[in-house]
Order: C-alpha cells, then structure tokens, then sequence
C-alpha cells in the first residue's frame, strides 16, 4: 500500500496559522530565538495582509511570560493559555469549525520536538494537512529540533520555510497582494542555524 504524497498546495481561504508557545521566558532558552522571532513577525504580517486567521497559544503564562513584545498579535482570532503541550485544546477545535472549509494549518514556534511536534501529529489525526515553517521553529538544543523535523517530514507533514509559504499563498505576480508580500520577503529571512549541518 503505497501513501499518496501530500502535495500542500496552500490557499488563504482554507488555511489558518497557529503561532504557538512564543514566549518571553523562552528568549534565552532556545536556540535563534531572535531569529525565530523575526521570521514569526514576517508570517504574521503576511496573514494579516491576505485575511489568513491565527490562533497563538501560551504555555502556562503565568509562569513563562505572554507573548514576546515583537510579535504583534493585532487581529489575531484567538491568544489562549495552555498547560497541555499540543496546540489543539477544545477552544482551538471550535475556532477551527467556524471557518469553513480548513484545509491547512502553517504551524511556526517552540519547541519543534515537544509542542509544535504535537500539534502537528494531532492535526493530522483529524485529516488537516500541516506546514511546519522550518525557520520559525525551533527547540533548546538543536538535536530536538533537527531529529523531530525529520521524523514530522517522515510523517507526511509538510516541512518548509517561511517564504515558501507566502509565496505560495499569494501564487501569482498578479495577485493583487503580491507587492505587499514581497515587501515582506525582500530581505532573506534568517537561516536560524538550520544549514549549520550543509
């Protein structure tokens, strides 16, 4: 039985983006958390621009901060505390089930081997295709995160980058958002140690 390769073609009407676990008290914990940070700003922008909903989550705030300063959660559809790793909580599933028609989720943030690996594995339980943006994502010590985005691409999720991601979503020079999108990825996004292997 041979599994048919998920192509991710990616459509703002049917994608969401789930920023997870961004948090201050992480900052000095995670390996290129500044660079983490700065491409999580760029996917913000960008789904702000083509009307893409987000749904960010906290790690037991309380005790490890709110979302960093940087990251600008205007128009976000929902910032919620959890204790449990996955990002998929009750709140989360029915946010999902009043946007019609999800087909995707572009999942970015900490840590890949723990939260973001959840989420994702979830998601795909529930028939929902994942992209996990590879420069926004990262973990304390970079054999979690290299080891968990091998085994999430084994599984069939859809491992990328950031300006992948934008760039298939707008799909055209034409597009009428195109100019804004590539205003946004003018500058190369950072490689947040993802090549220290090449």
């Amino acid at each position: 039985m041979f599994a048919l390769t998920t192509l991710g073609n990616l459509t703002p009407s049917s994608t969401v983006f789930f920023c997870c676990d961004m948090q201050e008290r992480f900052r000095p914990a995670i390996k290129y958390f500044g660079d983490i940070i700065s491409v999580g700003q760029r996917l913000l922008q960008g789904a702000r621009i083509l009307g893409i909903p987000v749904i960010v989550t906290e790690q037991y705030p309380k005790g490890l901060g709110s979302t960093v300063q940087e990251i600008d959660l205007t128009g976000v559809k929902l910032v919620l505390p959890k204790t449990k790793f996955s990002m998929v909580l009750p709140e989360v599933e029915a946010a999902l089930a009043e946007i019609p028609g999800v087909r995707s989720v572009v999942l970015f943030g900490v840590e890949t081997h723990v939260c973001i690996q959840q989420t994702a594995l979830e998601l795909v339980g529930r028939g929902i295709e994942v992209h996990i943006v590879a420069d926004a994502t990262s973990s304390r010590s970079m054999m979690d995160r290299m080891f968990a985005l091998e085994r999430l691409a084994r599984t069939g999720i859809i491992v990328t980058t950031s300006e992948a991601v934008l760039l298939q979503l707008v799909a055209d020079k034409d597009h009428p958002k195109f100019k804004e999108i590539q205003n946004l990825i003018k500058a190369s996004a950072p490689e947040s140690g993802l090549l220290s292997k090449v």
